[in-house]
């Protein structure tokens, strides 16, 4: 199988997951502000969040680039099929 295809397949649900778990932590600060906890809670917690939410996306983005590199090895392979044999 292609190098490409396996980083996507592990990155691309990682990345998923952690932007999920970013905006509900997030969320969670949001909440915790508008409630008037301490400003330490929501700050800590939304800091946390938002590390999460950005990890995420970094990640997700490099699943991106497996993928698109995975695509392009796969249309070289079906071209160089194509193309008579002498």
């Amino acid at each position: 199988m292609n190098t490409h295809y396996e980083k996507w397949d592990e990155l691309a649900p990682r990345g998923l997951v952690l932007i999920g778990l970013g905006m509900s932590i997030t969320g969670e600060a949001i909440s915790a502000k508008s409630k008037k906890r301490g400003f330490l809670r929501w700050f800590i917690t939304g800091v946390i969040g938002l590390v999460c939410l950005n990890a995420g996306i970094s990640i997700f983005g490099e699943a991106i680039k497996e993928r698109t590199l995975y695509e392009l090895d796969l249309k070289e392979v079906r071209e160089s099929d194509k193309q008579p044999v002498a």
